[in-house]
């Protein structure tokens, strides 16, 4: 039996008796234990795989540019990040923007601002559209990392990607979601249209937002793998598969904001399968893309 046929039988074998992706945790290992860790090769393994979640924040934080390749330096620029924290933290704490009171995600709001120039004289200034999609995805965040030095930067940085890499990308989701939902189910995007709501679907929550307060953080975490490793087209199929999975529900309402306030409030139980489909479509339609748009 060769190699790549005993992998194959090991891994159906593992998948039978409640083991899927051993074989995948134990490829991650021995990537994680080169002395320079291969960036492109991370990336990869991320867009074909779920990251176990016990090596989730090191490879995010690799993949962001928190840490750099090499091991042996990932001590000594963490304790830098946190230098960095503390001292943006303690200057906010002197001009009296936060206090001991001030919930956790609001304060790595400000500490953002501080850092990029956007800090407001006052607190009680309304909230901008992009400060309220930063408190989104602070909020998952702070659900899926316990450090608050971790949770900050991977928040600050996964904000900087999508404001940066994915700037051009993101605007045209909405487009590519209509192409990939035509090929799946024609009559379904024809009744989005028909009611005139394709043009009010909840894009900002699905694109601008990453799902981040749409799905649950177990569910979402697994798609922002795919983000995080270079392709945000990931999140078309998410929300394609969301509209095929409630293909019944959405048939049945009749106007853009019955349909617009369920796609808001979707089950929760359904996340993981929605999730998996997806991740399934993605591939179909576009093979395994690494650091694609």
């Amino acid at each position: 039996m060769t190699d790549d046929s005993q992998r194959n039988f090991r891994s159906v074998y593992y998948e039978k008796v409640g083991f899927r992706g051993v074989e995948e945790k134990k490829s991650l290992e021995i990537l994680l234990k080169d002395d320079r860790l291969d960036i492109e090769k991370l990336c990869t393994f991320s867009q074909r795989f779920p990251l176990p979640s016990m090596y989730r924040a090191l490879v995010w934080k690799v993949l962001l540019g928190i840490l750099p390749p090499h091991h042996e330096s990932h001590a000594q620029v963490m304790l830098y990040r946190k230098e960095q924290y503390c001292d943006v933290l303690h200057a906010l704490k002197v001009v009296r923007c936060v206090t001991e009171a001030t919930p956790q995600v609001e304060v790595y709001l400000r500490m953002y601002q501080l850092e990029s120039g956007k800090l407001p004289r006052s607190p009680s200034f309304p909230l901008e559209p992009e400060d309220e999609v930063f408190l989104a995805i602070a909020k998952a965040v702070e659900e899926m990392v316990e450090d608050s030095v971790d949770c900050y930067w991977i928040i600050r940085c996964f904000v900087n990607q999508l404001n940066n890499k994915y700037r051009e990308s993101l605007p045209q989701l909405p487009k590519a979601f209509e192409q990939y939902l035509n090929l799946e189910d024609s009559r379904l995007l024809s009744h989005l249209k028909t009611c005139s709501a394709l043009s009010k679907l909840p894009y900002d929550l699905w694109f601008k937002r990453c799902f981040a307060g749409c799905l649950p953080e177990s569910s979402l975490q697994r798609v922002w793998d795919k983000v995080v490793s270079g392709s945000c087209k990931i999140l078309v199929f998410v929300a394609v598969e969301i509209l095929l999975t409630f293909k019944i529900k959405v048939m049945a309402l009749n106007s853009a904001e019955k349909i617009t306030k369920f796609l808001e409030n979707i089950p929760q139980d359904s996340s993981d399968a929605i999730v998996s489909k997806a991740i399934d479509l993605w591939h179909k339609h576009c093979g395994t893309p690494v650091h694609s748009a």
